[in-house]
Formats: structure tokens, C-alpha cells, sequence
């Protein structure tokens, strides 16, 4: 049982990697936001990805951008994402906003098991409400970096990841149990087999002590009587 546990510890149990970011973040149509996310040293060559919360079935992520591992910045539509090992940060790049894009996002390290991760809630206003002051620029550009209201890093359980080690549980625990089985049947059989043998065995020998017990009985009656003898007198 304890390899048993040992394995599932090291397939499920996370490691002790750290990785923070801004909680939230917020911004008008049409801005360009930047965001930081720093991760640790032990996740330093793992790779990075920036993702949109409410994938289909299992996944939990749509819209998953992975960051180069190069250290080159990598943009798909109006996202990029870099990754920079030095400086143990990733950085995420939204440009043009727009309403549809507010929602809930993951930023997060891939690993075994499990990954590493945090949500990031975004918050687009509309232009309209933009303060007076910004309304002469044609866009305003905002970088967030993790600060007190930061959340730390929480373990997201993609379903896929928890199924593995369950199914790699329960096929030991059978292999286990057939083999308990196995030595079962055949201890059953080999004393079947004794039985079987102790009984031809008996019918064997039963006769001949049949025989060997008579004899004894007819020493016990003793011999014969003598035939009389006759005399002739010429």
C-alpha cells in the first residue's frame, strides 16, 4: 500500500512553485492593458500561457496563447504574451478593448499533475465614461503589476489530470487483487489434488490389509485335524 500512496502523491500532490499577479484589472474600450505575472525559480523552464476562463467539456481554458520559450514575444489577435526567465515574469498585453473581452482569464505554468495558476478578472467600461482628461487620447495603456491585492497562485484540477492517477490507482489495486486471487486458486488446487491422492491411495492399500488380516485369523483357528489313521489285523 505504500508505494501505492507514494505514487499518487507524485502524480497529484503539487510542487512548491509560487506564482502571483493583479487580482483584477480594469480598463475602457479601445485602452491597451499590461499585466505581470512572476512566477519562481523551481518554474523558471515550465512553459507559460495566458487563457480565457470557460473552456468546452474538460478544459477549463479557451483561447489559450503559450508564450515562446525562446524568450521571443508571441501575439495571436489582439493578445501577447512574453516570457522572460531572467526577471522570472510573464507579461500579458491586451490591446483595443472592447465590452465582449471583459470576463475571467487564467494566467498559469504548465506542469505534471497539476498546474500552476491564478484568475484574473478583467473589467472593460465603456468609452463614454472615460474621465475627462483622457478624452483627448486616443488610447491609454495601463501596466499592472503584482502588488498587495495580488492573489496568489491556487491549483486548477483539469479533469483529465485527476482521472490519471485515479486510473493508475485502481489498476493497481486490481493487478493486486488478481494476484491474490491467482495464489488463492491455486492453494485450493493443490490440496484438492492431496485429497485426491490421499484417497486413491487408501483404495490401493485396503485390500491387501484385508488379506494380511485374514490370514492372521486363520493362524488363530490353528491347523487342520489329522485324518484318522486305520489299522488292518491279518
Amino acid at each position: 500500500m505504500r508505494p501505492l500512496v507514494l505514487l499518487w502523491g507524485c502524480l497529484v500532490l503539487p510542487g512548491y512553485g509560487v506564482l502571483v499577479g493583479p487580482k483584477e484589472i480594469s480598463g475602457f474600450e479601445g485602452d491597451t492593458l499590461s499585466l505581470q505575472c512572476t512566477y519562481g525559480e523551481e518554474l523558471k523552464k515550465h512553459k507559460k500561457y495566458w487563457c480565457r476562463e470557460g473552456g468546452l467539456l474538460i478544459s477549463r481554458c479557451s483561447g489559450t496563447i503559450y508564450a515562446e520559450e525562446d524568450g521571443q514575444e508571441r501575439t495571436a489577435g489582439r493578445v501577447s504574451v512574453w516570457d522572460s526567465p531572467e526577471e522570472l515574469t510573464l507579461t500579458v498585453t491586451l490591446r483595443n478593448l472592447t465590452l465582449q473581452d471583459a470576463g475571467k482569464y487564467w494566467c498559469g505554468v504548465s506542469r505534471l499533475g497539476f498546474d500552476w495558476s491564478f484568475l484574473v478578472s478583467l473589467r472593460v467600461l465603456p468609452g463614454t465614461s472615460r474621465p475627462a482628461t483622457q478624452l483627448d487620447s486616443t488610447s491609454a495603456e495601463t501596466s499592472l503589476v503584482p502588488s498587495s491585492r495580488s492573489s496568489k497562485s491556487r491549483v486548477s484540477i483539469p479533469m483529465v489530470r485527476i482521472l490519471a492517477p485515479v486510473l493508475v490507482l485502481l489498476s493497481l489495486l486490481l493487478t493486486a487483487g488478481l494476484a491474490a486471487l491467482s495464489r488463492y486458486l491455486l492453494r485450493r488446487r493443490k490440496e484438492a489434488q492431496l485429497a485426491a491422492e490421499t484417497q486413491r491411495m487408501e483404495k490401493v492399500h485396503l485390500p491387501h490389509s484385508v488379506r494380511k488380516e485374514a490370514g492372521l485369523e486363520g493362524r488363530r483357528l490353528g491347523p487342520p485335524s489329522a485324518a484318522p489313521c486305520l489299522v488292518l489285523h491279518h
